[in-house]
């Protein structure tokens, strides 16, 4: 019976790669899964291994080949795979083809066996930050226990797997102290920590399962969602907008459309990050505690005191701590970081914007919905009714107009006020214009009224 090379021919989601196993099962033939880890490991790649896995040895797989070509990447991450690879109850191999460096080294030594292809590297293990340099003692400590305690459980040499972590370990014959080890496929080979293969059908004669029908696992669409949310260009774009419908929310009477859309982009923002394994419950928590604190502050103690101050550091380190993980570098601190600088900005902007245009719309003004800054006679905006029969009336004042006060006409008391000199109580006064609730009158000296009080 030839090989069959399914994967050749279609890519295949978790229900049809799930189903097609079992329907390759039932005729008596092996089944190889075939997992491609390629590019940067971020975290999104765990969740995505650790389903194939299951759904591999459900489905009863004779082994698992992780095809491994990948710069690195997340500590973490490489973590989390190497432990669902401890866990798989199939075989799991590492076909390093062609660079397995950093976390893909690490994700290699953690598998059954590690078959390199000619020309290939592994190694260069040692963590570092987004500008190159060398990370803490502490994550590199970490690292380099990882290494020794998944060659240990191999029955290989440790050291080997420390010196491409340390460059402090030399390893006679192999590197010398202050270099950083990467293996070629023949060294590797020599140090017994691989086996030489050239091309696929030689990983599977490898293995032993040359008859193998071959299945490719891909990422389904519920994970490609969750790498999309978690993308540090489209994390801002949710905070910002939970927080603007939030806000929106706060200031409109009852519950509406602004703060479903705000509770649903904050719920995709952190479900995404939890599924990935970047925020625990106690970032929620806190994030939860800030609200809450910032709300008191808003509605139960006005003004801007230690509630208020409390409410915000709460919300930032929840936000911030949701985004690093266990092991973050230099760099997912930077991008925690921007990300939150990033919303803080859009939900500057958007206000503002917002504010703007909502103040200069003219429809907006001239419905009184929102008031315009001029309300102009021309417009149709006047601030009494006008009294154009109030004009030559004469009475008397009642008040001393200093320049405004009160006059007498007939038996109605207006406010009035002087055209320019001061009027003493008692004066005869006559109406010389009306505007709307400004009356000017003049004092009428030809004759005397008495005052009427």
């Amino acid at each position: 019976m030839g090989r069959m090379y399914l994967a050749s021919q279609a890519r295949l989601g978790p229900l049809a790669m799930v189903s097609l196993l079992y329907a390759v099962g039932a005729a008596g033939q092996e089944q190889v899964v075939r997992v491609p880890v390629s590019g940067v490991v971020e975290m999104g790649l765990a969740p995505f291994i650790e389903r194939t896995l299951e759904e591999a040895a459900a489905a009863g797989a004779a082994a698992v080949v992780l095809d491994i070509d990948t710069p690195g990447g997340r500590v973490d991450s490489a973590e989390r795979i190497t432990n669902a690879i401890g866990r798989s109850e199939v075989p799991v191999y590492a076909w390093v083809n062609m660079h397995a460096y950093s976390a893909g080294a690490m994700i290699a030594l953690a598998a059954e066996g590690v078959l390199m292809q000619e020309g290939a590297v592994m190694g260069a293990a040692t963590p570092v930050d987004g500008s190159g340099t060398k990370a803490s003692e502490k994550i590199v400590s970490a690292m380099r226990a990882q290494m020794r305690a998944l060659t240990e459980a191999r029955g290989l040499d440790p050291v080997i797997a420390e010196a491409m972590v340390d460059e402090d370990i030399a390893v006679e014959g192999v590197v010398e102290e202050g270099k950083l080890l990467t293996l070629t496929t023949r060294e590797a080979v020599s140090l017994g920590y691989a086996m030489s293969v050239d091309g696929w059908e030689d990983v599977l004669a490898a293995i032993g399962v040359e008859e193998a029908a071959v299945v490719q696992a891909e990422v389904n669409w519920a994970e490609r969602i969750v790498r999309f949310f978690t993308n540090p260009v489209i994390a801002p774009f949710l905070l910002s907008l939970g927080f603007l419908g939030l806000l929106v929310e706060i200031k409109t009477a009852g519950f509406g459309l602004a703060g479903g859309a705000g509770i649903l982009s904050l719920a995709l923002f952190f479900g995404a990050h939890l599924l990935v394994g970047l925020a625990g419950a106690e970032d929620l928590i806190l994030v939860a505690a800030g609200i809450v604190l910032i709300l008191v502050e808003v509605f139960v103690i006005p003004g801007f005191g230690i509630f208020g101050i409390a409410g915000g550091l709460a919300l930032l380190g929840g936000l911030f701590m949701a985004q690093i993980g266990s092991l973050p570098s230099q760099q997912d601190l930077a991008q925690a970081a921007t990300v939150i600088g990033a919303a803080a900005l859009l939900v500057i902007l958007t206000s503002w914007v917002f504010l703007r245009s909502v103040f200069a719309n003219r429809r907006l003004g001239r419905s009184g919905i929102v008031l315009p800054e001029a309300t102009d006679r021309e417009e149709g905006y006047t601030s009494a009714d006008l009294r154009p029969e109030l004009v030559g009336l004469e009475g008397v004042a009642i008040t001393s107009l200093r320049p405004a006060g009160v006059g007498l006409f007939a038996d109605e008391r207006v406010d009035v006020v002087s055209e320019s000199e001061w009027i003493e109580e008692g004066t005869p006064i006559r109406i010389m214009s009306a505007e709307g609730y400004r009356h000017v009158v003049r004092a009428v000296r030809s004759r005397q009224i008495s005052n009427p009080t």
